[in-house]
Parts: C-alpha cells; sequence; structure tokens
C-alpha cells in the first residue's frame, strides 16, 4: 500500500474516531442531521476524509443517508435497544466463560477489590470523579473480557456495538448515584463466580446483568 493510501486511511479513521468521541460527548445529538460540511467543522478532519468516514458509519449503523435532507445519527429508539442488547448478549455470554476459565486469579482479585471499593464508596455522598470511575471501570470490565478472547473480529464487532449501548445509556441509563452499588454489586457477583471457576453461574450472573440494563433502557 502507498504511503499517501496509509496516510489518508489514517485520516478517514481518526475521522471516524473523533465522531464517535463527540457522539457519546453529546456535541453530535441522536437523531441530528448533519451535513459533510458540518462533520469537517465539528471533526477537525478534511472533507475527504468524511466522505471515505461515512459508508463505514452507515455499516455500523450510526448514521444514515435520507433522501433530500441529508445524513442522520443514529436514532435511540426500540429497534436500536433491542438489537444492541441482543448483540452484547451473545457476545459476552461467550466471554464470560471463557475468562473465567483463563483468567489469573490475581486479575479476578484485583477486579474484585476494585469494585467493592467502588461500591463502598457509594455508601456515602458520591462525588462527580467517583461516579466516572465507577462508569470507567464498568466499561473496562466488559471490554477486558472481549478482549480476552484474543478474536480482533469479535473486538471489532464489540466495540462498534459498545458505542450504540453507551448512546443508549447516555439518553436513558447513564449510571446514576443511586444505581451505582447495584450495577457494581452485579459485577461482584460475576466476579465471584469467576474466582469460584463456576463458568454456568458466571454465565447466568452476566445475563441478570444486561437483563436488568436492557430493562432500564427500555425504561420497564
Amino acid at each position: 500500500m502507498a504511503a499517501d493510501q496509509i496516510e489518508f486511511q489514517t485520516l478517514r479513521d481518526k475521522a471516524y474516531a473523533s465522531f464517535t468521541e463527540h457522539l457519546l460527548a453529546r456535541t453530535i445529538a441522536p437523531g441530528q442531521f448533519v451535513s459533510q460540511r458540518e462533520l469537517v467543522e465539528i471533526t477537525g478532519m478534511p472533507l475527504g476524509a468524511i466522505r471515505e468516514m461515512i459508508p463505514r458509519l452507515e455499516a455500523d449503523g450510526l448514521i444514515r443517508a435520507v433522501p433530500q435532507r441529508g445524513l442522520q445519527v443514529a436514532q435511540v429508539d426500540l429497534d436500536l435497544i433491542r438489537n444492541a442488547f441482543q448483540l452484547r448478549l451473545v457476545i459476552e455470554r461467550e466471554a464470560v466463560t471463557q475468562f473465567c476459565q483463563t483468567a489469573p486469579r490475581a486479575e479476578l482479585e484485583s477486579l474484585l477489590a476494585a469494585h467493592r471499593a467502588a461500591q463502598n464508596e457509594a455508601g456515602g455522598w458520591v462525588t462527580p470523579t467517583a461516579l466516572d470511575r465507577a462508569q470507567e471501570l464498568d466499561w473496562a470490565f466488559h471490554d477486558r473480557m472481549v478482549d480476552a478472547l484474543e478474536n480482533e473480529l469479535i473486538s471489532n464487532v464489540y466495540r462498534v456495538n459498545s458505542v450504540r449501548i453507551r448512546l443508549i445509556r447516555l439518553a436513558q441509563t447513564r449510571m446514576l448515584p443511586a444505581l451505582l452499588p447495584t450495577v457494581m454489586g452485579e459485577h461482584i457477583a460475576i466476579i465471584e463466580a469467576m474466582l469460584a471457576r463456576d463458568p454456568a453461574a458466571a454465565g447466568a450472573a452476566l445475563e441478570a446483568h444486561i437483563e436488568v440494563a436492557r430493562r432500564r433502557a427500555l425504561g420497564v
């Protein structure tokens, strides 16, 4: 591949990353219509990279072309919630089973300690900083299990779906102080089953955790 092609691909990837960052930061709103020129201004990337990025965003379901109206950012609706959570469950069910069997005990104990610390912190007044730390711990835990599969194809699909899940959370289910102890407790149940090397129990705890999040997103 020529050097200019590699550079252009890098710009396209940077444009994609910038778009998702702005989407999760709510600089770009779900359902919003945007033009290519507006995406240039928002992302700070050249028009050529934006044009190359758009087919990827369309394939990932993060944007769609609407005839005579332009480009519309993905909306958080029932179809998105249902599809995103179903895909998440399919991938993480496999990931939790393998991680339960292969994760070093020291890593599991470290994860357990971090989650218990976050849960204990929720016993008092939860600061925005503590809440952000807990949210990052939540995401990192799930990402770690999937990456442990050592399957780049699965990890890439999961990363795209994570953008959808996080978009849904921002719209409806972002971790709030009242939810922190519950979410950390659900993770602790998964980790304790892993420490016991019980894949069935770990899988059941994971499914319960994802189902609670799905129902919260649906407002049930």
